[in-house]
């Protein structure tokens, strides 16, 4: 079956830049893409690559779907697979959608009635900024309902940030957790001295504490795992199908921070992860409400441990029309199935 091809690029303003480790981000760029059949079915995907993340870019997604033309076909789409991951996740998932209609179609016609999605409510984790800018989100997070939260990390002398950690912690009520991630910055000695910090606190994970590319890095994050009480999660090591079969095969005993709109096939990783009873947080790629919809749909299905999702992270665009669900320390799949990805798709034209 050939689908028509279309696809829309995004530059869209955040509402407040995001600083990590990787710098500042301002904006976040991507590229939707629609599938739709003769008689009018569509299905909506997005590539949503990370700065200093992904080793692609956003123009380098668009640049791979102005090669393929106004049509494609199975064997074309998993010609892509090897180029990008996240242009064939986005083609998988606007492919997956438009298989989804038809079959809601064919069900009406045969029963005349659809059953719809229902999962029972999931915590999510509010993402904290950077530095001082932490301590004065968090009360207005905690007001809401949060109780588990992620801070960026990383960005500044590690004694300077230990010292905001304390003040931090001194403001969640007990019972709350507090996720660590450091986006890769730093070395042996600075992970080290947050792990013996983190040992006696409240500290659910502490994610990607050196940088992939860094000089044994794997053998060197296999042997924190096992040294330290507080769990490690790999985040940045995790770009794609391979770097999830990698640690897998490596017995990896911490957690996989998964987003699933750079993942490529995300229902096939999953999958494996699922069969290997891995420890899984499902986390936002910064995505509009098109790969929010689809990312949230993966996390939902997952019949492991629940972990609370990493998608506290709206409002995110200075304009709300693409962002995924409303702020909430509990998610559903109502929620999600309220997202509508055609109206994300005609407000970019």
């Amino acid at each position: 079956m050939k689908l028509k091809l279309a696809f829309r690029a995004y530059s869209l303003p955040l509402l407040k830049p995001l600083r990590t480790a990787h710098g500042l981000m301002p904006t976040k760029q991507g590229v939707i893409v629609q599938l739709q059949t003769g008689e009018g079915v569509r299905g909506y995907g997005e590539a949503a690559p990370l700065p200093g993340f992904n080793r692609e870019s956003a123009e380098d997604c668009l640049a791979l779907l102005q090669t393929v033309g106004g049509e494609i076909d199975p064997e074309t789409a998993h010609e892509l697979r090897s180029r990008s991951d996240c242009v064939y996740g986005a083609i998988q998932e606007a492919w997956s959608e438009v298989s989804r209609q038809l079959e809601k179609l064919s069900s009406a016609r045969v029963a005349g009635t659809s059953n719809p999605l229902s999962s029972a409510p999931w915590q999510v984790a509010a993402l904290l900024p950077a530095g001082k800018a932490a301590l004065a989100e968090v009360d207005g997070r905690l007001e809401l309902g949060f109780r588990v939260f992620k801070w960026k990390v990383g960005v500044a002398d590690v004694a300077d940030e230990l010292v905001l950690l304390d003040d931090l912690l001194a403001r969640l009520p007990s019972g709350a957790r507090l996720r660590l991630d450091a986006n890769g910055a730093w070395d042996r000695r600075k992970t080290e001295r947050w792990l013996e910090r983190c040992a006696d606190r409240p500290i659910e994970h502490l994610e990607q504490p050196i940088a992939p590319d860094m000089r044994e890095a794997d053998d060197f994050l296999s042997g924190l795992a096992q040294d330290y009480p507080t769990p490690l999660a790999l985040d940045e090591s995790l770009v794609g199908a391979d770097d999830v079969s990698r640690w897998l095969g490596r017995g990896w005993p911490g957690v996989y921070v998964i987003k699933p709109s750079l993942l490529g096939d995300a229902a096939e990783v999953i999958s494996r992860l699922a069969t290997a009873r891995a420890r899984v947080v499902f986390s936002s790629a910064l995505e509009t409400g098109v790969g929010a919809r689809s990312a949230l749909r993966h996390a939902l299905a997952w019949t492991g441990e629940r972990r609370a999702l990493g998608f506290g992270v709206w409002p995110l665009f200075t304009d709300s029309q693409f962002d995924g669900p409303f702020q909430a320390p509990f998610l559903k799949a109502a929620d999600v199935e309220r997202l509508k990805p055609e109206a994300v798709w005609n407000a970019l034209t």
